[in-house]
């Protein structure tokens, strides 16, 4: 018989669980929201500051005048030549503004101006802004007697004498006045006509004028033009 006092098996003990953080899924939300809504407004205080920037920048844009297109040296303006651009302040520009377009109208610009380009007063001269200071000549060239559709106002030209039919050409070490050749800078040039003559106006000194237009007289004019200067 077995005895009584026999203590009672010991039932086996489950392994220990280890211990877990404690996590809620609350708490990532609402970090994430926090996020979110930070990011959204920094992305609206730089959208602000890109509306304040533009809307300066607008405010500094100054309506100026701008070149419609081509204009040659000693041609009046008129209205038709005249666009407005609105430009930003700078101090390293001097454009004309546009409330000024009706001063300039009939002004003639003292260099050619091009389409696009913005009029400044250093373009503009007083007068015909190509040799107002001297005389002026017409004078009628022929075909072969100047450069073929070269010539343009402003150009600087030798007006050179031609001989006469049947008169032998002046030699280098003729420097007499009658052969010697006259400075003079191109005012204007006509369309040429049928025969390809045109006529150019040219502007030379008060002591020129004369012999010029006795020598244009007689068809014995030729144009060389001079080197432009870039």
């Amino acid at each position: 018989m077995p005895p009584t006092n026999a203590a009672p098996p010991v039932p086996p003990q489950a392994p220990a669980r280890p211990d877990l953080p404690i996590t809620t899924g609350s708490s990532v939300k609402r970090e994430r929201r926090w996020s979110v809504a930070a990011l959204c407004a920094v992305l609206a205080v730089l959208a602000a500051l890109l509306a304040a920037y533009a809307v300066t920048a607008a405010s500094d844009r100054t309506p100026v005048l701008a070149i419609a297109h081509d204009v040659p040296a000693g041609q009046a303006l008129t209205k038709d030549d005249l666009a407005v651009a609105e430009v930003s302040a700078d101090a390293a520009l001097a454009p004309i503004p546009a409330d000024e377009r009706s001063s300039v109208i009939g002004k003639r610009p003292a260099v050619p101006l091009r389409k696009g380009g913005l009029l400044t007063k250093a373009q503009l001269a007083g007068g015909s802004g190509l040799g107002d200071d001297k005389q002026q000549v017409g004078v009628q060239i022929k075909r072969g007697q100047s450069p073929a559709g070269t010539l343009a106002p402003g150009d600087e030209v030798l007006a050179v004498t031609t001989p006469a039919q049947g008169e032998e050409a002046k030699t280098a070490a003729d420097d007499s006045a009658e052969a010697s050749p006259i400075s003079a800078t191109v005012v204007s040039v006509t369309q040429p006509d049928a025969a390809g003559t045109v006529v150019v106006n040219l502007a030379v000194a008060t002591t020129d004028g004369p012999l010029l237009a006795q020598r244009a007289a007689m068809g014995r004019i030729a144009l060389v033009r001079q080197p432009r200067s870039n």
